[in-house]
């Protein structure tokens, strides 16, 4: 249902010639160029952000890393929400270490959560009570919707506020339920982070959000989005708060994706078309071309064993 209306939408824009004809050249633009090049910092962030979670455990080369969350990558592709990238990192961490490198992937995880629930809660609130006459025209959002997204995501960025850096708690909760002491050996790992490495791996969170941010505004840009880009900054952390919350599967979401852009973009621009190939084309260069670079390596890695 969501592929045939993002298609009536389309089909039906007055001016869907020109729009196509910037789209097909837009590979020209420097700014689409800059846009790829930062999903190499992009992932850039996530290994080294990988490197402090692995520290406790063992410690692995910056390359290693970047593979690591690469492989990640590929497997997340597969699963809802992407909770399965453990399944492709810990190929590079020792064996005897895999186990426990498992419950080090969701602590990272439920950084670049937060942050993603953070800053679209403030983007929420932003359009809809503190942008002047933009806040005007966001109303156009059923307050329903809008008022149950901000209510959801004020509970679960309080929620995951606090469970994050109290998490040693889920340690002691583990240790008052019999049938989790097998499994608790593998999460005590999570009682050796301070409070200042918790802090410093939610900033690496932080910055790589605003790398992906700065990524799809550039796109937006060269798919010819005329918005304020204030507007434009704060309607994303809206897009990936919706994200967050929304049930999906990597391979899968585009629809997903698309549709939550063009609701959202819509209030401003005519361009459906340029909101969609936007939306497209950050789905391609931050997370189908790095599962397929990651794929590669995965294969690579158990290439490699069997000829051990």
């Amino acid at each position: 249902m969501l592929s045939i209306s993002l298609y009536y939408q389309v089909k039906n824009q007055p001016d869907l010639a020109l729009r196509w004809e910037h789209i097909k050249y837009s590979w020209k633009d420097g700014l689409f160029w800059l846009s790829l090049l930062l999903m190499l910092v992009n992932w850039g962030i996530e290994a080294w952000k990988w490197q402090i979670q692995l520290a406790p455990l063992e410690k692995i080369s910056f390359i290693k890393a970047f593979k690591s969350v690469l492989a990640g990558c590929s497997i997340t592709m597969l699963t809802p929400n992407r909770v399965g990238e453990f399944g492709g990192r810990i190929l590079y961490v020792k064996e005897e270490n895999r186990l426990r490198a498992i419950t080090l992937t969701i602590l990272g995880s439920i950084s670049q959560f937060l942050i993603t629930i953070l800053m679209g809660t403030a983007g929420l609130v932003i359009m809809k009570y503190f942008s002047g006459t933009y806040s005007a025209t966001f109303q156009q959002v059923p307050a329903f919707i809008s008022n149950t997204i901000l209510l959801m995501a004020l509970a679960m960025s309080l929620f995951t506020l606090l469970f994050y850096f109290r998490i040693g708690w889920l340690v002691h909760l583990m240790e008052r339920v019999r049938f989790l002491s097998k499994p608790l050996k593998y999460v005590r790992l999570l009682e050796q982070f301070s409070g200042k490495q918790l802090l410093r791996i939610l900033l690496l969170s932080f910055l790589r959000y605003g790398v992906f941010i700065l990524q799809y505004l550039l796109l937006l840009n060269v798919m010819g989005i005329d918005i304020n880009s204030q507007v434009s900054f704060w309607l994303l952390t809206v897009f990936y708060l919706i994200m967050a919350m929304a049930p999906t599967i990597g391979f899968a979401e585009l629809p997903v994706r698309a549709t939550a852009s063009v609701e959202l973009f819509k209030l401003f621009t005519p361009n459906i078309v340029g909101i969609q190939a936007a939306a497209l084309g950050i789905w391609l260069i931050n997370l189908v071309l790095p599962a397929v670079i990651g794929s590669v390596l995965i294969l690579g890695v158990k290439i490699t064993k069997e000829n051990e």
